[in-house]
């Protein structure tokens, strides 16, 4: 039978592969990866919100009215955001990671692999999942903490920017975190030395202005502590650097991950054996 090429991928002729089937693939697998966090949101959603809560009390009231990290704003209030952020990218790496590692440890990678989709769409779903799902707790802990912290929003496009920019670089990250890692305890080891570093030294619970001029220098090369002050700004009108920097700084880095990831994708690297 004659074969015809669609996208990145060898058809036989005839077969309904085109631009309508292709889409239906990259929606069915999203939908997949939503459901695949959703169904167990107890865990997913509700443990991380506890977690950013129990900071909030601990930190918040701990230090309330003897430090003031911005101008006019206080603690409590400055931490909000910085947590909120927090479980925004710590969740959407554990997604799009996690997800992987288990395909492969039970060897299901393989039905993911073998529907005709292209490489762009195969990333695509993995990485808005993940962002899906770090969106949906970072809504969940701005939700939870307007009632007892008062909040402004002074700049609402640069919220959603540092939202979508942040999400992303972190699914992304997480979706090359799970084609390198071959068991979960190497993606523990990559979630506790290196995620949980750089999420709790980019300034969540201080202003970098606090510390000594070797540490602040050290943290402008940490890329979380640029999307945290950035959605930070987007409620205070007041950061430590400038969110066009900030952005431009998080935009370069998604692209750059993307392009890596979209390279791994096409050799093939630990996902064919």
């Amino acid at each position: 039978m004659a074969a015809e090429r669609t996208g990145e991928k060898t058809f036989p002729s005839g077969a309904p592969f085109g631009l309508g089937a292709s889409l239906t693939g990259f929606r069915t697998l999203f939908y997949k990866e939503w459901l695949r966090f959703w169904k167990v949101r107890v865990q997913t959603v509700l443990a991380p919100l506890l977690t950013a809560l129990l900071y909030l009390v601990v930190f918040g009231y701990a230090l309330r009215g003897r430090v003031e990290p911005l101008p006019g704003i206080d603690y409590t209030a400055f931490l909000v955001p910085g947590l909120a952020m927090m479980s925004v990218l710590q969740n959407a790496f554990a997604n799009a990671a996690s997800s992987l590692v288990q395909a492969k440890m039970q060897g299901s990678i393989v039905f993911v692999l073998l529907p005709p989709m292209s490489h762009r769409e195969f990333l695509a779903a993995y990485v808005l999942a993940a962002m899906a799902r770090g969106c949906v707790v970072g809504l969940a802990v701005i939700v939870a903490t307007i009632s007892f912290v008062h909040l402004e929003v002074k700049h609402p496009f640069w919220i959603l920017a540092f939202t979508v920019l942040g999400s992303g670089v972190m699914g992304t990250l997480g979706f090359v975190a799970g084609i390198h890692a071959d068991k979960v305890d190497q993606l523990s080891a990559v979630q506790t030395f290196v995620i949980l570093p750089l999420t709790f030294l980019s300034g969540v619970f201080y202003s970098v202005h606090a510390l000594p001029p070797t540490w602040q220098l050290a943290t402008r090369f940490n890329p979380v502590f640029y999307m945290i002050d950035g959605f930070r700004y987007g409620f205070f009108g007041l950061s430590d650097v400038s969110p066009w920097l900030s952005a431009g700084f998080v935009a370069a880095s998604f692209a750059a991950l993307l392009f890596g990831a979209q390279r791994l994708l096409v050799s093939g690297y630990k996902l064919r054996h």
